[in-house]
């Protein structure tokens, strides 16, 4: 692998690594930091974008500011006290907001209350309003049981409906920022692009990587651990996000992943639980913002880790039913973890060479004295041991510091491991050519791991010929921090 300070393009933010709640979650009194660990949880990922809509929004959420009972059923209500508490977490964890207004029950009225409660309690941290969620299944034909529209609702209907919304709104806090339409498909966003909505702060798409739930094959996008780290998986990730973002440059606006996720699938804990994820959640996020992807939020929920959401990436461990203050991480956050490192720098030209099922991307920062470099190794662990691997960089930089997940497997499950940001040793580990003296290789709790022949190693390191020389465990993420001088 080369390592390099030429910019390729797009940075990585803050608000590429995100999270995204079901609207329901804002009536949850653990978003107040004082209530739960959600802060310090939150606060491991920096300051990540936040996000609250999903299906929930227009079919069990309701708005009130004057204390009425739901009209139409909905089951959670949210009122000005739950954003206040909201904006007590964004003050801790320093995040950026998007709020779904319920458009499921037409009511622009009561949406332009929402909205101007929004804006007065969240300020700054506030930087878009989507209207509805997914408006484009609202029907019985896209969501059985879960219809708001009839048959022939269409993207003018649509339209019409959103400009109203935005209207009352604009009439309350005429600078209020609008985002949409929260969909994956292009009709819409060009419906929403070419609409006469005021203040438009970004194309909003929505998209999953294995979405083919009766599928089984791999290769493919059925719900299986192993099609997340597949190399078909970026081919299919820059086909749908380019989608999105062709939308967006049309419009002249940044495309925001206000809504995404390993599976859309119900029931694949065995998949979203896996170690694979961890790998795929630090990857994708990475190559989505290469692609120019300016924010992104991974679907979640403040649910149970046993019967809760599968593919959330941080879950309460009490019993379902019951509740507590401490939430546990899933895997795939454990992986988004390790770029925060990355976050405030742009992308530079990275290279790799041979290694089989493996990835890197560096980014540059603090005015050039610094690269990160992220290596993905997705070969799995169970059958390769792990890789040798020589990564050059440029003159005058040398290692500072190492971070790594890892599993025994890609398919092995809750059992993703860390291993903190630590200075690496003289020598380590390696197995590649080039080796030079005798030591025996480490474990695969380590940064390193026996050869897919179970050969020794022998010693590696940093070279004088600016080179780093180590052997990577399979089945891992690991981060590298070099500095310059």
């Amino acid at each position: 692998m080369t390592a390099s300070t030429d910019r390729t393009g797009p940075g990585l933010t803050a608000d590429n690594v995100g999270i995204s709640f079901e609207a329901t979650d804002l009536a949850d009194p653990r978003l107040d930091p004082a209530q739960s660990n959600l802060d310090e949880q939150l606060k491991s990922l920096g300051s990540p974008a936040l996000r609250f809509g999903g299906n929930a929004l227009d079919r069990r959420t309701f708005w009130t500011s004057k204390g009425e009972k739901p009209k139409h059923g909905e089951k959670v209500t949210v009122t000005p006290d739950d954003l206040k508490r909201l904006k007590k977490l964004v003050d801790v964890t320093g995040s950026t907001v998007t709020i779904g207004i319920p458009l499921g029950t037409y009511d622009p009225k009561r949406g332009a209350d929402m909205a101007a409660h929004a804006v007065d309690i969240l300020g700054d941290s506030l930087v878009g309003l989507a209207i509805g969620n997914e408006p484009n299944g609202y029907t019985v034909k896209d969501v059985p049981g879960g219809a708001v529209r009839d048959d022939g609702w269409n993207e003018d209907k649509y339209v019409k409906q959103l400009q109203a919304y935005v209207k009352a709104i604009h009439a309350k806090r005429p600078d209020a920022p609008i985002i949409g339409p929260d969909v994956y498909d292009g009709a819409w966003m060009e419906a929403f692009a070419g609409s006469g909505v005021k203040h438009k702060k970004a194309i909003s798409q929505h998209w999953y990587q294995l979405y083919e739930c009766d599928s089984s094959q791999v290769p493919g996008r059925g719900p299986q651990a192993a099609n997340l780290i597949d190399p078909l998986a970026k081919e299919v990730a820059k086909k749908n996000l380019g989608i999105g973002k062709d939308k967006a440059e049309a419009a002249d606006l940044p495309l925001w992943l206000e809504e995404t996720g390993p599976t859309s699938c119900p029931g694949t804990n065995d998949t979203s639980l896996t170690n694979a994820s961890a790998l795929w959640a630090a990857d994708y996020t990475l190559y989505a913002a290469t692609l120019g992807v300016e924010r992104m939020a991974m679907h979640s929920m403040l649910g149970a880790c046993n019967g809760g959401a599968p593919m959330s990436l941080i879950c309460d461990p009490a019993e379902f039913g019951d509740r507590s203050n401490a939430f546990q991480v899933r895997p795939n956050m454990l992986g988004l973890r390790l770029l925060v490192p990355s976050v405030g720098g742009h992308f530079t030209k990275t290279s790799v060479s041979g290694g089989g099922n493996m990835s890197a991307y560096t980014v540059v920062k603090n005015d050039g004295r610094t690269l990160v470099t992220t290596v993905i190794n997705a070969n799995d662990a169970a059958k390769v041991g792990g890789n040798p691997v020589t990564l050059a960089m440029p003159s005058g930089f040398s290692v500072d510091s190492a971070s790594q997940v890892y599993g025994k497997s890609n398919d092995a499950k809750s059992a993703t491991q860390v291993v903190p940001a630590n200075p690496l040793p003289d020598s380590v580990p390696f197995s590649g050519d080039g080796a030079s003296g005798d030591s025996s290789l480490a474990g695969a709790s380590a940064s390193s791991s026996p050869d897919a022949s179970g050969a020794s190693a022998a010693a590696g390191g940093m070279g004088d010929d600016g080179k780093l020389r180590i052997d990577l465990a399979g089945s891992s993420v690991t981060v590298f921090i070099m500095r310059k001088g």
